[in-house]
């Protein structure tokens, strides 16, 4: 998994496969970029359970997951660092500790 100063986590295969099961470690907030929700808005709260749908990346650096969290029915952007697997435990410990978080 990449830092956020610099290296680029394309450069290797992704985190997290389709159909994973995650867990949040973050509160995730709306910073106006979720249409529907107030910004300060929360939309994933810490420990919140979803499956990856949709793998992307942002600013060619970094995979962004798609996650959608059947419990509130929203499908919520994160990073690597913002999620655990729940298929795969062992792998994923290593991410950063947990914290809240606006949307960036």
């Amino acid at each position: 998994m990449a830092s956020e100063e610099g290296t680029v986590e394309l450069n290797a295969d992704p985190v997290f496969r389709f159909g994973e099961k995650v867990q949040s470690r973050k509160t995730i907030r709306n910073d106006g970029t979720y249409v529907g929700k107030d910004i300060g808005e929360i939309l994933v709260r810490k420990g919140d359970v979803g499956y990856v749908s949709h793998i992307g990346t942002f600013l060619q650096q970094f995979y962004i997951y798609g996650v959608d969290f059947l419990d509130s029915g929203h499908r919520v952007g994160m990073k690597a660092r913002e999620l655990v697997s729940l298929d795969r435990v062992a792998e994923t410990e290593k991410a950063a500790p947990p914290g809240d978080e606006a949307r960036a």
